[in-house]
């Protein structure tokens, strides 16, 4: 049992992404879907996809990485914020940017996970649960 599924989630992304993999598995939940849905809409990763677990029980979250033509990493970094021992809140007027506004951060919101630019465009804040950039 992992105590931390997202900052799992994350390792192993970083890892792929340092490999050059072209996709990384891992087991899934609503919640790292709903990671890589935003990760996919900012552009960071190129597709995901949910498929049963014939070796066991749950779900596989297959994420497809994204690379340019020659090969470059289109994620520089990934940082967990949040964690199970301590979880960072922002309030809707302090929700942070990531490299001036280059990288993303990721916020739990009433609303469900979205990015810091849609949080601030519906004024919500919430968990920051990492930094992509």
């Amino acid at each position: 049992m992992l105590t931390d599924p997202i900052a799992d989630m994350l390792t192993r992304i970083r890892n792929a992404n340092t490999a050059l993999h072209d996709e990384v598995r891992m087991p899934s939940s609503k919640q790292k879907v709903a990671l890589a849905k935003v990760l996919q809409d900012e552009g960071y990763i190129s597709s995901f996809e949910v498929s049963p677990n014939t070796k066991g029980p749950g779900d596989v979250l297959t994420i497809q990485m994204k690379y340019s033509d020659d090969r470059d990493r289109t994620i520089s970094g990934l940082r967990r914020i949040s964690t199970p021992g301590l979880r960072v809140y922002r309030k809707a007027s302090a929700v942070p940017r990531v490299l001036g506004g280059l990288g993303v951060a990721v916020l739990s919101t009433s609303h469900g996970l979205m990015s810091d630019r849609e949080a601030r465009q519906r004024n919500v804040g919430g968990e920051v649960l990492c930094y992509v950039w």
